[in-house]
């Protein structure tokens, strides 16, 4: 490979990893708009998985918007993020898997000052595309691994 060729790919993975950090915070912060944009205009998200829905990402977002609300306090932790770039004879092609293992902390008002902490974790299944406004996800696959709930984390 040529000097060009690795700063394009390590650009590349830089964009990516900046696109899966982008997905975490809009679902943190509650930002569907910043949610939307994320994503190709054919973009899909699966949250079955963790009993969820799957579908097109605008209507995802619907969903995650009136869902997030019962957790006004969340956090989610993307880690061991593992890019494999389509690889094009020795050149970096438009198309990026990436897995990363997340942890998801949550807090939800049960009510009468009671809170209900809820913790998960598992691994999402990302697919990146290179487009004309920089990469965007085409698809998210959560595979969620467990969950705790109860007891408070603090």
């Amino acid at each position: 490979m040529t000097q060009r060729v690795d700063l394009a790919t390590v650009m590349d993975r830089l964009a990516i990893d900046e696109l899966i950090t982008g997905y975490a915070v809009a679902v943190d912060d509650a930002d569907w708009g910043a949610y939307r944009r994320l994503f190709t205009r054919d973009g899909r998200a699966d949250y079955r998985d963790a009993g969820g829905i799957a579908g097109p990402a605008g209507e995802v977002a619907d969903w995650l918007a009136e869902t997030m609300r019962l957790f006004p306090v969340r956090q989610h932790l993307i880690v061991n993020r593992r890019v494999r770039l389509e690889d094009l004879g020795g050149y970096p092609g438009d198309t990026a898997q990436a897995l990363a293992d997340y942890v998801n902390p949550m807090r939800r008002d049960a009510g009468d000052g009671h809170r209900d902490d809820f913790v998960s974790g598992g691994r999402y299944r990302f697919t990146a595309h290179r487009t004309e406004d920089g990469w965007r996800l085409r698809s998210v696959i959560v595979q969620e691994k467990w969950r705790r709930r109860g007891g408070e984390l603090g």
